[in-house]
């Protein structure tokens, strides 16, 4: 059909835009508001030693579900301590619980309206329908440009994830008692509040809580995905993990993650009927533990520490000591992070999370005139969209220019030798790279960019096909990291290959996963290796198991970048 496509994306985005905007201060105060919840948790979880929380759980495990799960638990905690999570762990169950909180203050009572409310229910129902059918991943996008990177748009995706069950359990709980108990008490003149507290909502309890229980482990399976906007925890160890390839930490994480699930499912489900209830009565185990949490929560906000030392008005204040960084398995990060010890930045932090998101976060500071400080590469479009400045390194911890190396499997150059001949002729200037990158960032599909300046520079691309047999249809498989710059060049030798006769299937992975594709010989091909800082960790690896073809473009730089505005030159002013 020639119909012409509908701007639904761009509707999407400029109602996005407006939302943003307009406001503003309500999503600031939300930030500040759910960071600040957060931290009360995670001091409360964090008072004394490990292993004064690890007995306060187990015990309440115990008074719920039996001593047999009181002492796996502890031994779950303590496994979990030794092997080095512990605090990850505390992020995460705080994390969880918050979400948890959320998702019943607001999904409870909306639960009741549609059980009172059929016109209520016909209008949530199918919006209910569309945030479980809807990827998880698609609502972290306007949490970014809401809530910018970090925590609180982790805990907003996640709640809006998990808060489904809880309304659609509270109102089938609602519903289902029996009609002639509601008669009984329309009988003897109870009002609406009286028979919802004192009839409807005990005896739907039970079904209220199957959908708590439900979303909060929704929740919990949200750690991880919420780790890609920067959000802490087991989430981000295991996402980390991924990037890097580590199976054992990424089996560490992942069980630490199961131990949690198993402590708050069995919690969640005998709240109503603890185990022991009749040794101690459960309302005063709550109010001893409520009251403990409180108590905790309040002693620490009287005595808690003033900020970070350092100047009120520096560039450390202003940032909350924090510099925007990528995805945790990239060499970037690495580096980074060795700037941070190189230059004895102990109170800075750098946030974990992807590409997107330091974009994003870039971006909304930029339109503000706010600092911001992120970790940068070039080329890159957004030194062309905005006017930044790389930090002066003196110390060398970020090295100096790289190169972008072409790397491919073993075998590529007997099974196809023209691919293999493109890609050993293929190099181009950062000029060429940043003409692409800039069609991509004003809304061009990264095929439609590259078919673009290949059309447009036929001389340069007729080099790189120079001598190279036709390929009649052979498969190869590129692979490449989600940075602008790969993406870039990845689509252009794509669209080159495929017009001298290839079968090009493009796939998108992490670095780590990257490197061991053309090692292992699923993928033939990548364009992406940045060398000899960024990724070394990765080639020497796996030098031994590909070809280098040396590099595809030069003249590379990586560092800590921020906008002109911001009155400081040099890592060592972040002091």
């Amino acid at each position: 059909m020639n119909m012409p496509k509908i701007p639904l994306g761009e509707w999407i985005d400029s109602l996005v835009q407006w939302v943003t905007i307009t406001f503003a201060g309500f999503f600031l105060f939300l930030t500040n508001s759910i960071e600040g919840l957060l931290d009360i948790l995670v001091d409360v979880f964090s008072v004394g030693p490990p292993i004064v929380l690890m007995i306060v759980l187990a015990l309440l495990v115990t008074y719920t579900s039996r001593w047999p799960l009181g002492i796996f638990t502890l031994i779950s905690l303590l496994l979990i301590d030794n092997l080095g999570y512990w605090e990850s762990s505390i992020q995460t169950l705080a994390i969880v619980l918050l979400s948890g909180l959320i998702t019943i203050i607001i999904g409870v009572p909306i639960g009741i309206w549609c059980a009172q409310r059929k016109t209520v229910q016909h209008i949530v129902t199918p919006i209910l329908d569309f945030m479980q059918t809807m990827p998880a991943f698609v609502y972290l996008i306007p949490s970014i440009l809401f809530f910018g990177i970090g925590v609180v748009p982790g805990i907003i995706a996640s709640f809006i994830f998990a808060i489904a069950p809880t309304i659609r359990m509270t109102n089938l709980g609602i519903q289902k008692v029996p009609r002639d108990l509601i008669e009984a008490a329309d009988a003897f003149g109870s009002t609406t509040s009286q028979k919802l507290f004192k009839v409807q909502l005990p005896l739907a309890t039970p079904t209220i809580m199957a959908g708590i229980n439900q979303s909060i482990m929704l929740a919990l399976s949200m750690v991880v995905t919420a780790s890609l906007v920067g959000a802490p925890g087991l989430g981000a160890d295991v996402y980390r993990a991924v990037s890097q390839i580590d199976v054992g930490q990424g089996f560490e994480a992942g069980l630490s993650i199961v131990f949690i699930a198993i402590i708050l499912d069995r919690i969640t489900q005998n709240l109503r009927k603890p185990a022991y209830e009749h040794i101690v009565r459960r309302k005063i185990v709550f109010s001893i533990l409520a009251s403990l949490v409180v108590v905790t929560a309040l002693v620490l906000m009287f005595t808690k520490e003033g900020a970070i030392n350092g100047n009120p008005e520096g560039i450390g204040a202003k940032t909350d000591y924090e510099i925007i960084g990528i995805e945790p398995g990239a060499g970037t990060m690495m580096l980074a992070n060795n700037a941070l010890k190189d230059y004895g930045l102990e109170d800075w932090h750098l946030v974990e999370g992807s590409a997107a998101g330091m974009l994003a976060e870039l971006q909304k500071a930029y339109k503000n005139q706010e600092p911001v400080i992120i970790t940068g590469w070039s080329p890159h479009w957004m030194f062309s969209s905005f006017d930044l400045k790389y930090l002066d390194d003196p110390k060398e911890s970020f090295g100096g220019e790289e190169d972008i190396h072409t790397l491919v499997r073993k075998g590529l150059e007997q099974d196809a030798p023209g691919a293999y001949k493109i890609l050993d002729q293929f190099t181009w200037e950062t000029g060429d790279m940043e003409k692409v990158m800039v069609d991509m960032a004003g809304g061009m599909e990264p095929a439609e960019a590259a078919e673009k300046w290949v059309d447009a520079n036929p001389d340069k691309v007729a080099k790189w096909t120079n001598g190279a047999e036709d390929g009649k249809g052979k498969t190869v498989k590129l692979v490449y990291v989600a940075w602008e710059t790969e993406i870039a060049s990845t689509n252009v030798i794509g669209k080159v290959l495929e017009q001298n006769g290839y079968d090009v299937t493009l796939t998108q992975v992490e670095v780590g996963p990257m490197f061991a594709g053309i090692a292992n010989g699923s993928s033939d091909a990548m364009v992406a290796a940045w060398l000899p800082s960024t990724h070394v960790e990765f080639y020497n690896t796996y030098k031994n198991d590909f070809t280098d073809l040396g590099p595809n473009l030069q003249g590379t730089k990586i560092g800590l970048v921020v906008p002109k505005y911001v009155e400081i030159d040099s890592i060592e002013d972040l002091k």
